[in-house]
C-alpha cells in the first residue's frame, strides 16, 4: 500500500472550497500531502478539516477567469511549501442557455476557466514539475459531458471534450519528463450545483433510475481515484479519463 502514500508531496487543488474540489483536497491530504488550495472564494471549513489532519494548508486567491496569475499561483505554492508535485484542475462554471440564444459571454466564462486556464496552470505545474527533476501528477476534472451532449450547456460539453482531449494530448508530451496526466469524470454528484436537480422529485427519480448504483455520488467517492491518479500506484496510467459514475455511462 506504499505506492499509495503521498506523504512529502505537495498539491494544488483548484476550487477546494466547497464540493468536489474539498474531497478531493481532503482525500490526498489524507494520503499525506500538503494542500495550495486556488480559488476566488476563502476555504476555512477545507483549511480547518486539513489542518486537523496534521498536514499545511495554504490558500492562494486568484480568479482564475484570467490567466495573469497563473505563474504566480505556482511560484507562491513554491515559495510556501518548497515544491509542487501534483496538480488538480477542479475549478469550473457551467453556464446554461438555449443554443439558439447561447451568448458570447456564456461562452468565453466557460471556455476560459474550463479549458483555458486548465492549460495554462498545467503548463506552469509542469514547468516546475521538470525544473524539480522528479517527475509530477496532473489530474483534471472532466465531465460525464466529456462523453455526451447535453442539453442548453453548449459551452461547458464543449470545454469539458475538450478537457479529455487536453488530457491525452499533455500526456503524449509530458511522459518524457515523468509527468502523468490524466482525468476523473465525475457523474451526479450530490453538492450545491446540482441541489436543484435532487431538489426536482421527477428529475431526480429519473437520474436515480439510469445510475445502477441508484444514488448520487458524493464528493468523498472522488478521493480515492485522486489519490490513484496522484501517487505512484498510477505510474504506468497516462491520458487517461476515469469515470466515477456509478454505472452512468455504462447503461
Amino acid at each position: 500500500m506504499n505506492s499509495f502514500d503521498l506523504s512529502g508531496k505537495v498539491a494544488i487543488v483548484t476550487g477546494c472550497n466547497t464540493g468536489l474540489g474539498q474531497g478531493t483536497a481532503i482525500g490526498l491530504a489524507q494520503a499525506g500531502a500538503d494542500i495550495v488550495g486556488v480559488g476566488h472564494m476563502p476555504a476555512p471549513e477545507t483549511q480547518a478539516k486539513i489542518e486537523a489532519l496534521g498536514r499545511k494548508f495554504h490558500y492562494i486567491t486568484a480568479n482564475l477567469m484570467v490567466q495573469d496569475q497563473v505563474s504566480e499561483i505556482v511560484s507562491e505554492a513554491v515559495e510556501v511549501m518548497g515544491r509542487v508535485d501534483i496538480l488538480v484542475n477542479n475549478a469550473g462554471i457551467i453556464r446554461r442557455e438555449d443554443f439558439l440564444e447561447f451568448s458570447e459571454k456564456n461562452w468565453d466564462d466557460v471556455i476560459s476557466i474550463n479549458q483555458k486556464t486548465v492549460f495554462f496552470l498545467s503548463q506552469a505545474v509542469a514547468k516546475q514539475c521538470v525544473k524539480q527533476g522528479e517527475g509530477g501528477k496532473i489530474i483534471n476534472i472532466a465531465s460525464m459531458l466529456s462523453f455526451q451532449g447535453g442539453i442548453r450547456v453548449a459551452s461547458y460539453t464543449a470545454s469539458k471534450s475538450a478537457v479529455m482531449g487536453l488530457t491525452r494530448a499533455m500526456a503524449n508530451e509530458l511522459a518524457q519528463y515523468n509527468i502523468n496526466v490524466n482525468a476523473i469524470a465525475p457523474g451526479y454528484m450530490a453538492t450545491d450545483n446540482t441541489e436543484a436537480l435532487r431538489a426536482d422529485p421527477e428529475r431526480n427519480a429519473a437520474i436515480l433510475e439510469r445510475i445502477p448504483a441508484n444514488r448520487w455520488g458524493t464528493p468523498e467517492d472522488l478521493a480515492g481515484p485522486a489519490v490513484f491518479l496522484a501517487s505512484s500506484a498510477s505510474d504506468y496510467v497516462n491520458g487517461y479519463t476515469i469515470a466515477v459514475d456509478g454505472g452512468w455511462l455504462a447503461r
